[in-house]
């Protein structure tokens, strides 16, 4: 990106903030979602001031709005993404009573470490605590927890690992633990091809290229992962300060070669690693979803069904929504949330 697209930018978003039934499942009907969905038609709502707190390892960055005694629920943005993923799913759950908590994840927005000596990891593990340790700062002892790409995979590991903090789990794409031995398996071609990036990442190139071009490059992928998605530039450019984070680029390339055995984590994580390799079943009231049109990598239901062991439905969302659900069809992804609170 160039000096001048990067100032019109910035002047752009100063200017700005002035039912898929599956084995062991629920059958639940067909949302009609795109039509629900207000992303993309221009509108430039933005979130009041962001509040901040250290949480372990990190100063956390997040939006805190609803009523300070409502039910926390715990939303948790993916790659390439933020929190303006949920700028629609929060009034709904306000309006519902709940109180709402939108971290920046570690790499993103506002977030920062606390140490220049800490290691920019983007390990699994590592997300995950971060969320138990806001939890923790907050004084929550549990909460309805939701999420998509890599917050659905924090999501899901907070779960099985922390069941006790988490009432209910809605979780886009359904069980996205997995770990370094399974991702050494290679894949069929197709399956291989949509991982283009992951392989990128794993060279100096791909670092550079990413480094350099992340606005350009994280545009690029919200048209592929969501491709009847007609965003605009005004909501893309909301979200894409996000990424400006100083850290940023080492986080992402260290999570997606962490994946591939690549790089090392931190020794803290490798206990946890070791229990989430082993593929852990989801035991609290789980919702999964699916938008209809995800050009994004993502496992088949029928491939997860069994690793929910509670109370569980799966909802595929019809409209042509993509991989960022929450945003393309935010009233279905409220309703899962209001939906898991009572099973």
């Amino acid at each position: 990106m160039s000096n001048q697209s990067h100032q019109n930018r910035r002047q752009f978003l100063g200017a700005a903030a002035g039912t898929l039934a599956v084995a062991g499942a629920s059958q639940v009907p067909f949302i009609p979602a795109r039509a629900q969905s207000s992303a993309g038609s221009g509108a430039m709502n933005v979130f009041g001031e962001l509040k901040r707190i250290n949480t372990g390892v990190l100063s956390t960055s997040y939006v805190d709005v609803g009523p300070e005694n409502g039910y926390p629920v715990i939303l948790l943005h993916g790659w390439p993404y933020d929190i303006y993923s949920y700028i629609d799913v929060a009034p709904e759950l306000v309006r519902a009573g709940y109180r709402v908590i939108i971290p920046y994840l570690r790499g993103y927005g506002g977030t920062k470490f606390l140490s220049d000596s800490t290691q920019r990891n983007g390990q699994p593990a590592a997300l995950a605590l971060d969320i138990i340790a806001l939890m923790d700062a907050l004084r929550i002892p549990t909460a309805l927890i939701g999420g998509y790409d890599w917050g659905g995979r924090t999501a899901d590991i907070i779960a099985v690992m922390w069941p006790e903090r988490c009432k209910g789990l809605v979780a886009v794409s359904g069980y996205l633990i997995g770990s370094q031995e399974g991702s050494r398996m290679p894949l069929p071609p197709r399956a291989e091809l949509q991982w283009w990036y992951q392989f990128y990442f794993t060279t100096e190139r791909g670092r550079a290229g990413y480094a350099q071009n992340r606005y350009e490059f994280n545009k690029l992928i919200w048209q592929l992962a969501s491709p009847q998605w007609n965003f605009d530039e005004a909501t893309y450019a909301r979200s894409a300060a996000a990424f400006d984070n100083l850290d940023h680029v080492a986080v992402v390339i260290h999570n997606y070669r962490w994946r591939l055995a690549l790089v090392d984590g931190e020794r803290q994580y490798d206990a946890l690693e070791r229990q989430l390799a082993a593929a852990p079943v989801i035991r609290v009231p789980s919702i999964s979803m699916e938008g209809d049109a995800n050009g994004a990598p993502h496992p088949d239901p029928a491939a997860y069904a069994n690793k929910f062991v509670g109370k569980y439905e799966h909802r595929l969302v019809r409209g042509g929504i993509g991989h960022n659900l929450p945003q393309e069809a935010p009233q279905a992804f409220a309703r899962a949330i209001l939906d898991v609170a009572k099973m």
